[in-house]
């Protein structure tokens, strides 16, 4: 028996021989679509980003712009994709018959459902490989230099090199070493232990050849600086924090946004599917002029 389906007829699962509720080729198309829409909309962004950004102070857009057109952007881009490649799949979905208008919308929306998951595996999958790219490039670049960098970096993190520092101090070798040391264990307090504050006077008015009072000057010019130092980096990783919540919050976001949006899409194109709509207007830049009218020229 020939149960070759003609243009416009609804195929039944009995026809097939098994019902085949998800139809797979429809969802593979979508998720291809959405991956490659999305691909061109982060070109296009990163051409727009580098255009609007300066890497000098004063031009180009404000931090805090910046990061809310990204964040705009990226929003855009993940629905819009995601949408793109749901409207596909609920279009080419072959439609089984003896089923209820409302089930066949389900069954478009769980196909644009499974468009939204294949992509998001993908773009995980993607963002890992990246991320697993780096981190070993950086452990190759960091095992050339562990052998060499290693014993200096385990001698300035000794929590007794300070203690040691104190017992053997002479005004006769001090190095900048044991003065950072002393700034560094001591950028947390308001002030510096009037012991060590003492000793860096001493030593900076005999290397220097300054009196006592401008020496003194100089040791809390360079307490403060290196408190401040401190702070901005504390300031920096705080603010690197609270940017990875946003970024990890506005991805999940817009998942969540593009798994609603591929569902609503998957349906539409479902309906245009029933409903034969025809878009050939818009695939062509003008109509071709019928023959009699030519003839009456």
């Amino acid at each position: 028996m020939n149960h070759a389906a003609r243009p416009g007829e609804v195929i039944g699962s009995s026809a097939l021989g098994i019902p085949a509720y998800v139809d797979w080729p429809a969802i593979l198309a979508g998720a291809l679509l959405s991956a490659a829409f999305a691909f061109v909309l982060v070109t296009f962004g990163s051409a727009i980003g580098l255009s609007v950004a300066s890497p000098y102070s004063g031009e180009g857009w404000s931090r805090t712009g910046f990061i809310i057109a990204t964040g705009l952007w990226t929003l855009w881009v993940i629905v819009s994709s995601l949408m793109a490649g749901g409207y596909l799949a609920g279009r080419m979905r072959r439609r089984i018959a003896d089923v209820t208008d409302h089930e066949v919308e389900v069954r478009d929306g769980a196909h644009g459902l499974v468009v939204w998951a294949l992509a998001t595996l993908f773009g995980a999958y993607l963002a890992t490989s990246a991320a697993l790219g780096v981190a070993k490039a950086g452990a190759e670049v960091a095992g050339t230099v562990t052998a060499e960098v290693a014993p200096k970096a385990m001698a300035k993190v000794d929590p007794l090199s300070l203690t040691a520092d104190r017992l053997l101090r002479s005004n006769q070798s001090v190095s900048s070493e044991e003065i950072g040391r002393v700034l560094a264990a001591n950028v947390d307090s308001d002030a510096l232990p009037s012991a060590d504050r003492q000793y860096l006077v001493d030593v900076v008015a005999s290397r220097a050849g300054l009196p006592q009072e401008e020496a003194a000057t100089r040791v809390d010019e360079a307490f403060a600086a290196a408190r401040r130092l401190s702070e901005e980096a504390k300031a920096a990783a705080e603010a690197a924090r609270k940017l990875g919540i946003l970024v990890a919050f506005l991805t999940a976001a817009s998942l969540l946004a593009g798994a609603a949006g591929a569902w609503w899409a998957a349906t539409i194109g479902g309906h245009h599917r029933d409903e034969r709509t025809d878009f050939s207007r818009l695939t062509r830049w003008r109509r071709p002029i019928p023959i009699k009218h030519r003839q009456g020229e």
